[in-house]
């Protein structure tokens, strides 16, 4: 099983934009992405700390609807792009 990288919020943010995501609104600590297909997903930014790994396999699974194998992937070019 491949390893899950660890995210802040504000992080996540900008990898789920590059993978085309928008950010609709903010409210409090919650901000609320949605790609053009329609998927939508809310990803904490509490600051300096990282994204639980249960909520980020959440996030991942269910809200952006793709296997951890393919996340990891594109994270991973999207980290060579840097």
């Amino acid at each position: 099983m491949p390893k899950i990288p660890v995210f802040r919020g504000k992080e996540l943010i900008m990898f789920l934009e590059y993978l085309g995501f928008q950010v609709t609104r903010t409210k409090g600590s919650h901000a609320r992405l949605k790609s053009g297909d329609g998927r939508v997903t809310s990803v904490p930014v509490h600051g300096s700390k990282d994204i639980p790994k249960g909520l980020l396999r959440k996030i991942i699974r269910e809200d952006l609807e793709m296997s951890l194998e393919e996340f990891i992937e594109l994270y991973s070019k999207y980290r060579g792009n840097k």
